[in-house]
């Protein structure tokens, strides 16, 4: 109940989303089947129940109370509502079935096309308004590797650094999500220190059912890079009455050295509640009380320091903290020398045009490894509540954030609806292109089932994502 309660200040955002991208959807059938002289019947954003309506011309423009989809009713087409009524008669020059083959297509693909051009103005213009800040691979020297994640089941091993995915070396790390969920065969390289400190490089490659086992869709794959930087301190936390502060560098908890901020949860909980001393670098320039710290070394301006602190268990989820916060963005920056890029409108435009296309190969991709069986169904399709959770996350991040994912939502929403499957775009596709190719029409009894079935498949579809979303998401 408390997760879906959590997602209610962030409805607004999802409702928004949905909306823009319906309506950009419709808005293509509908302007192409205007452009050809098509009659519409109906323009509707939402399901019924109706909000609210009005008829302009031939045209009744609604809002309906269910925002999971919309539809534009073109006359003379079997489509969605399964209307067949009048289709028995000779067709009438307004009506979709009189017009040539490649306008009716036109007419089909445009909601596609659409959503398209919507990711790609969206993409363009983050890129033109925010620029480009990515952390140079070279400057992680190392990942934190999450037990029992893919990577580990790689072999992947914490402290490696990660320099080739298949066969592309590894210049943005920003970009090791994208080409580890189009790597096929997943194949990683990193460079691994020796007992002797001495480099080496091990190319290590994922069996058949490591890919199956990893949630591509989400590129869950187990990596982390936060280094162990305390982001912020909880007024009157554990860490808090120890004297530490944001800024400080944690370096071991007990006898045990951190490397990466993960670690210091992993090692906290070890202790299982008792007394732990959590040693600490903190530059001198760093003003703060130190009365309560142990002076540990003083060099080369880094002073190191022994706090006790003794963890508190937090009921919510079963665990032990301190009290600290992970890195902020800021220190993250100045960790790994984040560079960053400014583009002019031209170079904005083509950099939307690739983060299209690349979104569009990562669908593409993922569905053809769901549908060959090669990658689980149950952990890489979402349905809304997976949406909605994306949604609000992005929400939480900023504008810019909530556009993106808004841009590839237009693009999943153009994928999916070219499939050919019936009821969806694809299905009608499919029909207007067996009609070009054997110069005669489905019979509409022929289309009609076709349809039925379609729908049926669709909310056989939804029935699961959403079931599946809610074992995955509240499931505990």
């Amino acid at each position: 109940m408390q997760a879906i309660l959590n997602f209610l200040p962030y409805v607004g955002y999802i409702v928004l989303a949905l909306m823009i991208l319906v309506f950009i959807h419709e808005l293509g059938h509908f302007l192409a089947a205007r452009l050809f002289k098509m009659r519409v019947d109906k323009f509707s954003i939402g399901f019924p129940p109706k909000i609210v309506g009005k008829t302009i011309g031939e045209t009744e423009y609604v809002i309906g109370a269910t925002p999971l989809g919309g539809y534009v009713k073109i006359a003379g087409m079997v489509d969605e509502s399964l209307d067949t009524d009048g289709l028995e008669s000779e067709p009438q020059p307004w009506e979709f079935r009189a017009k040539p083959v490649w306008q009716r297509i036109i007419v089909i693909v445009a909601g596609v096309v659409f959503n398209m051009l919507l990711a790609w103005g969206i993409f363009a213009a983050l890129a033109y308004t925010n620029g480009d800040a990515f952390v140079p691979a070279d400057k992680v020297t190392g990942v934190y590797v999450m037990e029992g994640s893919t990577a580990d089941k790689m072999g992947i091993q914490t402290g490696d650094r990660i320099v080739q995915v298949g066969q592309q070396t590894l210049v943005k790390y920003d970009e090791l999500e994208r080409l580890l969920l189009l790597a096929d065969p997943l194949t990683v390289t990193v460079e691994r220190k020796d007992s002797t400190g001495a480099a080496q490089s091990v190319t290590l490659t994922g069996p058949a059912d490591i890919i199956t086992q990893m949630n591509r869709s989400q590129g869950d794959f187990g990596l982390s890079i936060e280094p162990p930087l305390i982001g912020n301190v909880a007024e009157r936390s554990p860490a808090d009455s120890a004297g530490l502060q944001p800024g400080d560098r944690i370096v071991a908890v007990d006898s045990a050295a951190v490397h990466y901020w993960m670690e210091l949860g992993q090692n906290v909980q070890a202790a299982h509640g008792a007394p732990v001393t959590v040693r600490i670098a903190r530059a001198d320039t760093a003003a703060a009380d130190t009365a309560k710290l142990t002076l540990v070394s003083d060099t080369l301006g880094v002073k190191t320091y022994d706090a006790t602190v003794t963890p508190r268990f937090e009921a919510a989820d079963s665990t032990y903290k301190l009290g600290v916060g992970s890195p902020t963005g800021e220190q993250l920056i100045a960790e790994f020398g984040v560079q960053r890029t400014r583009y002019s409108l031209s170079q904005a435009i083509g950099k939307g045009w690739t983060q299209t296309g690349t979104a569009s190969k990562l669908i593409v991709t993922s569905l053809t490894r769901v549908f060959s069986g090669r990658d689980a169904a149950r952990e890489n399709l979402g349905g809304m509540f997976q949406v909605a959770k994306q949604t609000r996350e992005a929400a939480r991040a900023g504008w810019g954030a909530f556009w993106g994912i808004v841009a590839m939502l237009s693009v999943t929403l153009a994928v999916m609806n070219i499939l050919p499957i019936p009821a969806l775009d694809g299905g009608h596709l499919m029909f207007l292109i067996y009609e070009g190719v054997m110069r005669r029409k489905p019979s509409l009894k022929v289309q009609t089932v076709m349809q039925y079935a379609g729908m049926a498949i669709l909310l056989v579809l939804m029935a699961f994502l959403l079931i599946n979303d809610a074992v995955r998401m509240f499931g505990g």
